[in-house]
Parts: structure tokens; C-alpha cells; sequence
């Protein structure tokens, strides 16, 4: 360590880092296994070079440069390795300095550009909407299961904010009596994160963060696929999603019966709060395997703060897509891009707006709606 002008210099040997990181994980035959990678990295080693290989083509800043005395500087799998083991372990940044020579401001820096670029390369596909081709897997899958029309279920998480300014301590404070940000998902049986809703401040509850959210903003405009289903001789077309006690009772909604009388009804609560949790265990899932996001989080702004969550949300999709829970059909070698479809079709009338979001609040049909999934499930497989 040297001394110059009252600052501390630490003379790190980095190309030795790089080739001690590469010859352990990247070399043709690393030292640690794919298991032991998977095991360290949360993903494949595959997925991995994916990642870096597209945020080092997006921004510059990933790109191994020369400096002024002609010394080379980081390599790109210093960077991103740094940022990813900080989100997957939810470690101090100058936490990675001893194994790849990377000092607590580099570590920072290359976090932020990190999760940006995430953000900005995958987010149009795996931050995406539910498309056609989608909507029609998960039908089946709800059907599957008892539960015809149903696209999902919907929950809020909090993520602790250890850094939040002082002077906003009151808006962020909720019931968990500590500064948190709202995490509002719908997740699938197969746990991948569909709409995605972050930054509400933790004295929100899960109704007021609804009526914020976009979540059937595309539904009212009359921009998603029809969902037409019959369920004991009823005819619905809107999908639905299953939720927990607190959501109001809206005809896209699909909540337990909090007392359950009878056999009928207790089997339906049981098979609806066993449905239910899939988005529970989402929220555990990506808790584990990145856990920046199991909080506290130490990072002051609120846009290095969304970028975290959504990188983290992109690459546990990513992870799903990668393990095949999922059949997608995409592409890996394509732009991402190509696959997002932009409706630019005219904007309905308003009455017809109206009458949508009307639909969509409607308390007749959600009682109607749970009823006969009541009977269905009993039908098909409660009494056998």
C-alpha cells in the first residue's frame, strides 16, 4: 500500500485477479464444476456469458480499456461478476476488493452500470406483458388445475430501505414499522414474474398500490387478447387473478373464503390458497437467489433502487427461461426487440372505456365467479 497526498493506494494486481477468475470458472476446463458455478452464481454458466457478452456489446464502460500509461484496465467478467455477487449475496460492495481486486467506489460504479443495462437490454422481453401465445399456456395450466381463466395469482412484497433519507421516513413506514418500498407481481405456477409494479412507499397497503398500478390498464383500453371461458354453465371474458383476503372484490379477483361452511367450500379454499402462493414462492424464490432483494438495501437513490429490483425480476426469468420451466420459442440470438409488438391501434371510445372499467370492478360477477368455481372444483375433484 502506498501513501500519496494523504490517500491510501492500494496496489492491486488485477490481471492476476482476472486470470484467477477466469482459469476458476471460464477456462475451457475450470477449476470449479457447473454445479459448483450454478450453485455460486444462481444461473448456468451459459446464461451467464449471455449476460456479459450483451451488456459488454451495450455500454462501453464493460469494455477492457487501456489507461493514460497504457495499463489495462478491469475486464468485463471482473465487473459484472462483481455486481452480480453483490445482488446475489447482498454483500457490503468493498466486500469483493479481496478476491477480485476491486475497490468499494469501482464496485459500486459497476453495479449501477450493471443493473441499467439489464434493464435496457432485456426488459422489453422479460419485464414484458403477457402475450397471446402466453395468456393461452396459462389458461391451460389454471384449467389444469381447477381453475379455469385464471392467469396467475397477484401479491405485494416489501423491500426494507436502510437508506432511506430521514425526512421521508413517514411516507416509507408501514405496518413493518421500518422504511420499505412495494413490490406489486402477478407470478405464474412455474414462478416466472409477469406484470411488474415497483416503487410505492411502504405505508401503502396492497388496495392502494392497485389503484396505481397498470395492471388492467391494457384490459380497459381494450388492448389484450379476449379470455372466454365457461365455468358451471356461466360465460366469462375477462381472466382473473387469484388473490389474498385484502383485494376488493372485483370480477378479475378470486379470493378465499375467509370461514369456509361445508364441504364444497372448504375444499375450494384450500385449493385456492394452495394456488394462491405461487406468487409467494416467487417472491421467496428471487429472495434467495438474489439477496440484495431480502433487504435491508444500502443504496440511497430511488432509480439505482428500481433498476436492482428489475435486473433482479429479469435475470430470475431468465433463470426460468434458461432451466426450460418454460417453452418460449426465443431466440438467443436475436435482437430482443424483434420479438415486442407495439399495438398502435386507435383508443376506444370513452364509453366503451367505461364500460370495461366498470366490468372490471364489478362485485356481482366476482361473487357469481367464485361461486361457480365452487362447484367446479368440487365437480371435478372434490367428491371423487
Amino acid at each position: 500500500m502506498a501513501l500519496f497526498l494523504g490517500h491510501n493506494i492500494v496496489n492491486r494486481n488485477r490481471k492476476e485477479s482476472e486470470l484467477g477468475l477466469y482459469n476458476d470458472y471460464f477456462a475451457e476446463n475450470p477449476k470449479f464444476t457447473e454445479t459448483q458455478f450454478q450453485r455460486r452464481f444462481r444461473m448456468s454458466r451459459r446464461l451467464f456469458l449471455r449476460i456479459v457478452n450483451a451488456v459488454e456489446a451495450h455500454n462501453p464502460y464493460f469494455k477492457q480499456m487501456t489507461n493514460a500509461l497504457d495499463v489495462l484496465g478491469l475486464s468485463c467478467l471482473q465487473k459484472v461478476t462483481t455486481a452480480h455477487r453483490i445482488l446475489a449475496y447482498g454483500i457490503p460492495a468493498d466486500l469483493t476488493d479481496e478476491y477480485l481486486q476491486i475497490g468499494e467506489s469501482i464496485a459500486i460504479e459497476s453495479l449501477r452500470a450493471f443493473v441499467k443495462a439489464i434493464v435496457e437490454v432485456f426488459g422489453d422481453w422479460y419485464l414484458r406483458a403477457s402475450n397471446e401465445a402466453d395468456i393461452c399456456r396459462l389458461l391451460s395450466i389454471g384449467e389444469q388445475r381447477g381453475f379455469p381463466g385464471m392467469l396467475g395469482s397477484i401479491d405485494c412484497m416489501h423491500w426494507k430501505w436502510e437508506k432511506c433519507p430521514i425526512t421521508w421516513h413517514g411516507m416509507y413506514t408501514g405496518h413493518y414499522r421500518e422504511p420499505t418500498i412495494i413490490l406489486e407481481a402477478v407470478a405464474s405456477q412455474d414462478l416466472w414474474l409477469w406484470h411488474v409494479f415497483f416503487g410505492m412507499p411502504g405505508s401503502l397497503n396492497e388496495i392502494n398500490v392497485l389503484d396505481r398500478s397498470l395492471i388492467f390498464a391494457a384490459l380497459a383500453e381494450g388492448h389484450t387478447t379476449p379470455v372466454n371461458y365457461t365455468i358451471n354453465g356461466h360465460e366469462y371474458t375477462m381472466g382473473y387473478y387469484l388473490a389474498a383476503e385484502i383485494y376488493p372484490n372485483w370480477s378479475t379477483f378470486v379470493k378465499t373464503i375467509p370461514r369456509p361452511l361445508g364441504a364444497k367450500r372448504k375444499y375450494f379454499a384450500s385449493k385456492q390458497d394452495f394456488a394462491r402462493k405461487d406468487v409467494e414462492r416467487a417472491f421467496g424464490v428471487l429472495q434467495s437467489r438474489f439477496a440484495i432483494v431480502r433487504g435491508p438495501v444500502r443504496y440511497w437513490d430511488e432509480e439505482t433502487l428500481a433498476n436492482i429490483m428489475k435486473a433482479c425480476i429479469i435475470m430470475h426469468n431468465m433463470i426460468i427461461e434458461d432451466e426450460g420451466a418454460m417453452n418460449l420459442g426465443f431466440d438467443h440470438e436475436r435482437e430482443v426487440n424483434s420479438f415486442i409488438s407495439v399495438s398502435h391501434g386507435e383508443i376506444p371510445e370513452l364509453h366503451d372505456f367505461l364500460q370495461t372499467h366498470n366490468r372490471i370492478r364489478d362485485r356481482a360477477t366476482s361473487s357469481q365467479l367464485q361461486e361457480d368455481l365452487v362447484e367446479h372444483l368440487w365437480e371435478q375433484y372434490g367428491n371423487k
